[in-house]
């Protein structure tokens, strides 16, 4: 059974958190005060905070979304995105052509590999960081561009492994939505953001650079997605808090958390979480 907690009632269990984007400290819209909160107040217990998020974006230029949305410097230590953990496979890559499927605001992370962007008839491979319509993209969009790429045996590389993502009060597609789709046609998709390894080792570099020397029994991941934070925090050896509110929301009662309906949620993706919340906050 999962085990309802706040972020006040762990701190003193755990001396570092990997903590997720949207869905836990942001909505879609704009940044959650109460879950900053949370992270500010454990760092000044002396906790030490990464960001881990399957934002195709690499560090820099998510950490700056984020500050422009009002992410107060004493939030977090350090950043680690699926941006970061897939650029080796894009350098491995380029220069090349490739297919992309994705918004213009995703470009940066191409800057400086020399891809050049053609049509799936000449691509080398596919690179996706999520619909080209964010709001309203679907993976069954890309049918016909997926089939063709799958007669040509072209990978697609995955910079967003996400699902799904919370926006307000809907869901949206993310790339892994659309990677798992040309996987269910008989594609291959390569990924490394959550729950896959290589993130959590960029994410555990991260905190040695910023100084923690601690073991992964004392990490706690935080996170709204099953199949990601949940799954990958499992892989990687770590405790996890699941955050309720965020893709399961409707797991949720009128009268607040209820464990036993959200770990029978997480128990049909296969998953399980020691703790969990509705929302992430400090409670004095």
């Amino acid at each position: 059974m999962i085990s309802r907690a706040t972020l006040s009632d762990l701190a003193p269990h755990y001396s570092a958190i990997f903590c997720d984007v949207w869905g836990v400290i942001r909505d879609g819209h704009a940044l959650i005060p109460d879950a900053v909160k949370a992270l500010q107040r454990y760092r000044a217990e002396g906790g030490t905070v990464c960001l881990v998020s399957n934002s195709p974006r690499r560090a820099p230029s998510l950490l700056h979304s984020l500050e422009e949305m009002g992410l107060p410097d004493d939030a977090t230590d350090t950043v680690v995105t699926s941006g970061d953990a897939i650029y080796a496979e894009l350098v491995a890559r380029a220069p090349g052509k490739a297919l992309r499927i994705g918004p213009d605001w995703d470009d940066a992370l191409y800057a400086g590999l020399g891809l050049e962007f053609v049509s799936v008839e000449e691509a080398q491979f596919i690179t996706c960081t999520g619909p080209d319509d964010y709001w309203d993209g679907k993976p069954e969009d890309y049918d016909a561009v997926l089939r063709t790429a799958l007669e040509r045996n072209l990978d697609l590389v995955c910079a967003n492994p996400d699902i799904v993502v919370q926006a307000g009060d809907r869901l949206i597609y993310c790339a892994g939505a659309i990677a798992r789709h040309y996987r269910a046609m008989g594609g291959t998709s390569i990924v490394a953001g959550k729950p896959h390894r290589p993130i959590y080792g960029l994410a555990f570099e991260a905190l040695k650079r910023v100084g923690w020397s601690g073991s992964a029994e004392q990490v706690l991941a935080i996170g709204d997605g099953p199949e990601t934070d949940i799954a990958g925090a499992d892989r990687a050896g770590i405790d996890a808090l699941f955050i309720a509110d965020g893709i399961l929301g409707a797991e949720m009662q009128d009268d607040g958390f209820d464990p036993e309906a959200v770990a029978l949620s997480l128990s049909a993706y296969g998953v399980a979480a020691r703790w969990g919340a509705r929302q992430l906050v400090w409670s004095d």
